[in-house]
């Protein structure tokens, strides 16, 4: 359904992106954030999937600053190089990057941002430090606690599962008390990535009662 396109961030730097179009007139944009696995396959159909729910979805490669062409699997080993190639960048190249993404949908209509384990987090700072976004949705971000004080400029909604081994409920906890106006989900059963049903850890119903709360929150953001 989608297709790959090269992107040029604010400071000259080119990356790789996928784009998938919604069939008709679209309800708005998505900028969909990997995990530390890359535009892989799942990413893909994650864009594919929200194209058929009649949004244009754009997947930008963030790992490209660091390695071009990442696509990971979910073994012990691609977890440990992911986490290898995410120690490699900084915010601010990875913020530039999301720009550009938003900048290639931006003509759609409104954006919003949905991330994925270290997109979640990307998510995040993309709601309280980056202009053109509408809104954001963050799934298990580990890192958002170290950043859980900073101001959102739009709406922004968080799912967590409450079995996740990476993020304590510690911290989830945390987020919450300084965000009291954001809306945090916490399922139960779930682990982290339960929203990736390549992965030993996917939860299906967590995933789709997180998908379906996703959907309502970007139908009333973007519209």
């Amino acid at each position: 359904m989608g297709h790959i396109l090269t992107l040029t961030a604010a400071d000259g730097f080119k990356l790789s992106a996928y784009r998938a179009d919604a069939a008709g007139k679209p309800k708005g944009a998505l900028v969909v954030i990997q995990e530390i696995f890359g535009v892989n396959i799942h990413i893909r159909n994650v864009c594919d999937g929200f194209a058929k729910d009649g949004y244009t979805a754009i997947a930008p490669a963030l790992f490209d600053r660091a390695q071009r062409g990442v696509e990971l699997g979910y073994t012990p080993d691609d977890i440990a190089r992911g986490r290898e190639i995410r120690g490699k960048l900084d915010w601010d190249g990875v913020l530039k990057d999301v720009s550009a993404a938003i900048a290639n949908v931006a003509s759609v209509g409104k954006v919003g941002v949905v991330g994925y384990c270290f997109g979640g987090t990307v998510a995040w700072l993309a709601a309280t430090r980056l202009p053109g976004v509408a809104s954001a949705v963050g799934y298990y971000g580990g890192q958002i606690v170290q950043f859980k004080d900073e101001k959102s400029k739009v709406p922004v909604m968080l799912h967590f599962g409450d079995k996740d081994q990476s993020i304590p409920m510690a911290d989830v906890d945390a987020i919450k008390a300084a965000q009291p106006a954001v809306p945090v989900w916490v399922y139960p059963g779930a682990g982290h990535g339960f929203s990736c049903d390549h992965r030993p850890s996917f939860h299906k119903d967590s995933f789709e009662t997180a998908r379906l709360r996703t959907l309502d929150f970007f139908a009333q953001t973007l519209s």
